[in-house]
């Protein structure tokens, strides 16, 4: 059970920081390029707006071109993206405030107004089949992310430690048994600790023990350990920056080979 207590004053939060980032930008700054293929900051925005609308049951603004001929869209889930953020893109850096403004507080009371019941309920996630929770976790991992995409693309770093940060970088760490024994192939037996050395501090251990899994310790000393910042292992996580580009920011005791596996296999993100 994830619990709706930990989860929703969180994002609540995190769209705070996003409203209080977006607020102190010139107009230029939105439109800025990110890390993101052919998105702007405007575009992160529109992204975040369009998924809340989503889920309040509103449709994107028309928009007659097939974004699945766009090369930096590769699903259903990005295509649906594409379409909200080239259907807001005339609008104006104060509209699209005003607009985040009003879907934020309007999601919020809905949230708010949730029983743990609901949050339970079962939901699709772009993770696959999962809880309502679980749905919002993602959104709180997400729009996080976008925060960080638009304090890189301005130069306004901020909200990379505390209860947002940690809260988003758990919902990668869920994903760590997946990464490390299905796409970096780690052998069985094998143990691997990933420490994060801040902003947010944190250890996590995945065991393979005929299938990967993260755990509280591992029963051996681990085969590798890796050690890097918390904001490098979001970037590489998200698939912002060419994890070839990085690797001598993480450092290897023990199996490098198998540690510079799990990092290439970091990246997950669709």
């Amino acid at each position: 059970m994830i619990a709706k207590d930990a989860v929703v004053p969180v994002l609540v939060a995190e769209w705070a920081a996003i409203d209080e980032l977006l607020g102190s930008l010139r107009p230029d700054q939105w439109a800025m390029p990110t890390a993101l293929p052919g998105w702007s900051v405007q575009d992160n925005v529109s992204h975040m707006i369009g998924t809340e609308c989503a889920l309040s049951g509103q449709e994107p603004p028309p928009y007659e071109f097939d974004v699945r001929e766009l090369p930096h869209v590769r699903n259903d889930i990005g295509a649906a993206n594409e379409l909200w953020v080239r259907g807001l893109r005339s609008q104006s850096p104060a509209r699209m405030l005003a607009r985040f403004r009003e879907i934020t507080a309007t999601r919020g009371e809905v949230l708010a107004a949730m029983t743990q019941e609901e949050f339970d309920a079962p939901s699709w996630t772009p993770a696959g089949e999962g809880t309502f929770g679980r749905f919002m976790r993602i959104r709180l991992f997400d729009c996080w992310m976008h925060e960080q995409d638009i304090r890189e693309a301005t130069g306004i770093p901020g909200n990379d430690d505390g209860a947002c940060a940690e809260l988003a970088l758990a919902e990668v760490s869920g994903a760590l048994g997946y990464l490390v024994g299905k796409k970096a192939g780690a052998p069985d037996g094998a143990g691997v600790t990933i420490e994060l050395t801040g902003p947010v501090h944190a250890t996590r251990h995945v065991a393979v023990d005929g299938r990967a899994a993260v755990v509280e310790a591992l029963p051996a000393p681990p085969t590798v350990t890796m050690r890097l910042s918390s904001n490098l292992f979001a970037r590489l996580a998200g698939g912002r920056v060419p994890v070839a580009d990085r690797l001598d920011e993480i450092a290897f005791e023990g199996d490098t080979e198998l540690g510079r596996r799990v990092a290439r296999a970091l990246p997950f993100t669709i």
